[in-house]
């Protein structure tokens, strides 16, 4: 990229010292995933979901492969995605063995327009 052309960043990350604190209290702490404030999370995650359990995962990519599973999602089923959407939408839908299937979005909401 030539120094005359701008990026145009598709977001920027936003965070406070709070939250930077807390980063840095884990990093300190040895325990990157499966730690005690992983745990933390799951408990009070499941209790603001009014769940009896909740599973931290990596990646967006992975909570939407494990959903469609869950879902009963496989062979032979498609599955309705919007069009303006993040790759992983679609990986995840094709790891369970489904069809993507792309349709259109509403301009104002980027919703799936029915």
């Amino acid at each position: 990229m030539s120094n005359n052309q701008k990026l145009i960043p598709v977001f920027f990350p936003f965070y406070d010292r709070n939250e930077e604190k807390a980063v840095i209290e884990v990093l300190r702490s040895g325990w990157i995933g499966l730690g005690p404030k992983t745990a933390e999370f799951e408990n009070k995650f499941a209790a603001y979901a009014g769940a009896k359990y909740a599973i931290a995962l990596n990646s967006a990519t992975a909570a939407l492969h494990l959903s469609l599973m869950a879902a009963g999602v496989g062979s032979g089923d498609e599955v309705i995605l919007p069009a303006m959407t993040f790759a992983s939408t679609a990986h995840a839908v094709l790891y369970v063995g489904a069809k993507p299937v792309f349709a259109d979005i509403e301009k104002n909401t980027m919703c799936v327009d029915p």
